[in-house]
């Protein structure tokens, strides 16, 4: 296919957005249509759970819209997605139900780690500019209407990101609950965003240092791409810039700002609380330098698009950012590097040599990885049950590029590298899961287990691992001179079940070196 036109749409807290796109090998990608609506979806959403009926149909009348701008353009593919509003209503399998029924458009719901990855994607893919601008400490500010994401960087990898339901719209309910004044939103703001500010930073800026900061949003982005905001070029401004429009903000009326700003006078409060957060920000990190690439999640969405159908490609490896968090997290529950990349580097031969048997792909060896590194991270909690604080702390940590599905599937397999496997039946009758990641977990878990009965006592002690599957066996050669009778004698359970899901019978053989 020489090109292929793609949609993208968005929906957001407080607006729902499309881009039109021309992708090909030779041009790359071009946006050639962008069209968005205002509609509040997130008050309802973060105040009562669910989105009301006016609401809703005003959002079918959108999709309808979008769909015949689709047909327009004869639109070969789109993706769809809702974001914090549609995720956090208890309702949702409706919503997307009436979605799709009414409008003929599909929606997924993204998960806040997917999003930002989006987000990520859509700044990375700006090339040179973004490399060099992360060359020094660098965090990526993604501003939501729910929550804000913080993403470090440190010597061009991705190594920690972080949740804080600090979100513009989220902020300016809360104002509105306390009956607050637009003279009050300072104080108040600030108040409610130290008190998360002040933990992240010290919990997970320590002694970093953080010169740069990337801002996705979508008003003070929007404000210096016209030109209305920084003096200086590339969309790069300082916090003087910030304290400008800020005093602005204070001092003039609602519609001398808009005018100003060419923006609508209902936007102003939203800017208002975007200008006060990012302030507190920069004044937590020390950052002193902001870049605004003015990209959108429907960016993302489309690089992502693009990248997968082979029409772009990155020079920046975004399996190593999700790797490098991984490991963080690994390092900061006292895991054992040494021990974690043995397992790891056993696990990933095993796969290697059983590919035509499990019939996984890069993506399920990337999760296999993950389990490795965070094996044992929940004996910081506790040594007895390791099992269970490890699927915790997985569960409850961010994985910056992986779907909560997919850290289900890691947090299971980690689980189970220790605990008594639970079959479908029993497994999903208290954890919603499907067949076939049940049988992921099944896979995957098989393989660490047998990964870790060959280094039962953590000595490390082999130099060298060969697999092969052959004639139903799984033949497993170690290089080393040392005693491996704990290792033999501790491997049977884990080889039994290894042997139940792949109907391969795993051997040890011993090669010495003298």
């Amino acid at each position: 296919m020489a090109y292929s036109t793609f949609a993208a749409i968005d929906i957001g807290s407080f607006e729902v957005s499309m881009k039109i796109y021309e992708v090909s090998p030779k041009k790359g990608m071009r946006q050639i249509d962008y069209v968005s609506h205002s509609i509040d979806l997130g008050t309802d959403s973060y105040t009562k759970g669910k989105i009301d009926s006016e609401r809703l149909d005003e959002l079918f009348g959108i999709l309808k819209e979008f769909r015949k701008i689709m047909k327009t353009y004869r639109v070969d593919d789109y993706k769809a997605y809702g974001t914090s509003a549609i995720r956090e209503a208890v309702n949702r399998n409706i919503l997307l139900s009436q979605i799709e029924q009414v409008t003929g458009i599909k929606v997924d719901v993204l998960s806040n780690s997917e999003q930002r990855f989006l987000d990520y994607k859509s700044v990375a893919f700006q090339g040179e500019k973004f490399e060099k601008f992360i060359e020094k400490g660098t965090a990526i500010y993604d501003v939501g209407g729910g929550s804000v994401q913080m993403s470090l960087f440190s010597k061009d990898t991705l190594i920690s990101t972080q949740n804080m339901r600090l979100g513009v719209l989220r902020m300016q309910e809360r104002m509105h609950s306390m009956g607050a004044s637009m003279r009050q939103y300072d104080a108040l703001i600030r108040e409610l965003a130290q008190s998360q500010l002040s933990v992240y930073k010290r919990l997970y800026l320590k002694d970093k240092e953080i010169d740069n900061l990337i801002i996705v949003d979508d008003y003070i982005s929007n404000a210096v791409i016209k030109g209305k905001i920084g003096g200086e070029k590339d969309n790069i401004f300082g916090r003087e810039t910030v304290e400008e429009y800020l005093k602005m903000s204070r001092e003039l009326g609602r519609s001398e700002i808009a005018s100003r700003l060419s923006v609508s006078e209902n936007d102003i409060p939203l800017l208002y609380i975007s200008l006060i957060l990012l302030d507190e920000v920069m004044l937590t990190t020390g950052a002193t330098k902001i870049w605004a690439p003015g990209v959108t999640l429907c960016d993302g969405i489309a690089y992502e698009y693009a990248e997968y159908n082979n029409f772009l490609t990155s020079s920046h490896k975004f399996e190593n950012d999700i790797i490098s968090c991984a490991m963080q997290i690994s390092k900061r529950y006292m895991g054992s590097k040494k021990r974690s990349e043995t397992l790891e580097n056993i696990a990933c031969r095993i796969f290697d040599a059983t590919k035509e048997v499990h019939g996984m792909g890069a993506r399920e060896k990337l999760l296999l990885r993950l389990a490795a590194m965070l094996h044992d991270c929940g004996k910081y909690i506790s040594m007895q049950n390791l099992a269970e604080c490890s699927y915790g702390i997985i569960m409850s940590t961010e994985i910056i590029g992986i779907s909560h599905k997919e850290r289900t599937i890691v947090a299971n397999t980690v689980k189970y590298n220790q605990l008594p496997f639970e079959y479908y039946e029993e497994l999903s009758s208290h954890e919603s899961i499907e067949r076939k990641d049940h049988m992921k977990i099944a896979k995957l878990t098989a393989i660490l287990r047998l990964a870790n009965g060959l280094d039962r006592s953590h000595k490390m002690k082999f130099k060298d691992v060969e697999v092969e599957a052959k004639n139903g066996m799984l033949n497993i050669t170690v290089s080393t001179d040392e005693d491996i009778a704990l290792e033999k004698g501790l491997f049977g359970n884990r080889a039994a079940f290894f042997e139940e899901v792949y109907n391969l019978k795993p051997v040890i053989r011993q090669k010495r070196s003298i």
